[in-house]
């Protein structure tokens, strides 16, 4: 538990502290955003916002998940370094994006499909590896299992070994992808998908304890949870937790510096990774079901238009919606927020009610 709270604090202060210099740092350069012109108008004062924020955030949980292990003599363990490494991987595919944008001041980074590809690499490398490393039960970080909020019988791991590895694969980029997706798509108002992050975090602080008190290697039982590591998931669960919440701070309205694809990207890996090493998969779609509201109205919007030529929003991603209905950007976010806050209190009631009525 010192350890959950260490990196918490720690990842904290420096997302609280370290993301004005950070922005000193871009105003001088000039890494300012860029505002594409059919956007709704009152966007256009953003133009110049300082982004690549998300570099705060990705360092801030990086420090603060290592600083709680140095200051507890605590190993790290295979499960923290995984989503520690695709929270990175996917933050440094952003980040290309991103500096693309600013060198060459327009609205479109890297093309889709490198993009896509980036992302697929390093959710392969992830997924390639979190099934190794098993620990001395044989526990390895995943599980070629589809899961909800522990292991179903759906197993991916049919026929030759190859098979079920790369199934394991295709099901993991799929979550990945659309979990980072999901949380850049909703990364288009001030503040909004970092405080919807910082609650989806928070639940996984939960799940991760709740699992670590609950698992099959320490209290075996019908009820307990076979997870490699789930007390270390909350370590990185707290580190993001904080760092998104201090870099909220500056990040709300009216932001004073963007996370840009760099944040969107690597929030969404981490919370995708979180998802797949402790075994809540299908979970995570309720308790990021901001995120999947807000992408599904981007693929409602699109299959509209091209199969009957109309559009059902006035502009997609949802958010935008509201904007050219008039809503003030403020009350949008706040009133998300109170959604992404009623989805987690329902993933983790669901966590929970699953527990009391016994298990698998």
């Amino acid at each position: 538990m010192k350890a959950v709270l260490i990196s918490a604090v720690v990842a904290l202060v420096i997302g609280l502290l370290g993301t004005p210099a950070y922005i000193k740092f871009l105003v001088r350069r000039g890494y300012g955003q860029f505002i594409r012109d059919d956007g709704p108008t009152s966007h256009h004062t953003k133009r110049g916002t300082p982004t690549m924020g998300g570099t705060v955030i990705i360092a801030a949980t990086l420090i603060g998940y290592f600083a709680a292990h140095a200051l507890t003599v605590w190993q790290v363990s295979a499960s923290g370094l995984l989503v520690l490494f695709l929270m990175a991987g996917l933050g440094l595919v952003g980040f290309l994006d991103d500096y693309i944008k600013i060198s060459r001041q327009r609205s479109l980074g890297l093309r889709s499909k490198q993009k896509l590809a980036g992302q697929a690499l390093v959710a392969i490398i992830f997924a390639v590896l979190a099934l190794r490393f098993p620990d001395s039960g044989g526990l390895t970080p995943a599980s070629s299992a589809i899961s909800f909020v522990r292991d179903t019988p759906i197993n991916l791991d049919i026929g030759p070994p190859l098979l079920g590895i790369a199934l394991f694969v295709i099901w993991a980029n799929v979550m990945i992808s659309g979990t980072s997706n999901g949380v850049n798509l909703t990364d288009g108002l001030d503040g909004l998908a970092t405080g919807a992050s910082t609650m989806v975090f928070a639940a996984y602080v939960l799940v991760g304890i709740w699992q670590s008190n609950q698992n099959c290697q320490s209290l075996p039982g019908l009820k307990c949870y076979d997870v490699r590591d789930p007390l270390d998931l909350a370590v990185v669960a707290a580190g993001g937790m904080g760092a998104c919440f201090g870099f909220l701070w500056w990040n709300a309205a009216p932001a004073k510096i963007f996370m840009g694809d760099t944040g969107s990207l690597a929030l969404g890996g981490a919370l995708a990774g979180l998802a797949i090493l402790s075994r809540t998969e299908l979970l995570i779609i309720v308790l990021g079901g901001l995120f999947v509201t807000i992408t599904l109205s981007v693929i409602i919007q699109v299959a509209s238009f091209k199969s009957t030529g109309k559009r059902v929003f006035r502009m997609a991603p949802l958010q935008h919606h509201f904007e050219l209905l008039g809503w003030q950007e403020v009350t949008i976010v706040i009133r998300f927020w109170i959604i992404a806050g009623l989805f987690v209190a329902l993933g983790l009631g669901l966590f929970y009610a699953e527990w009391v009525v016994g298990g698998a």
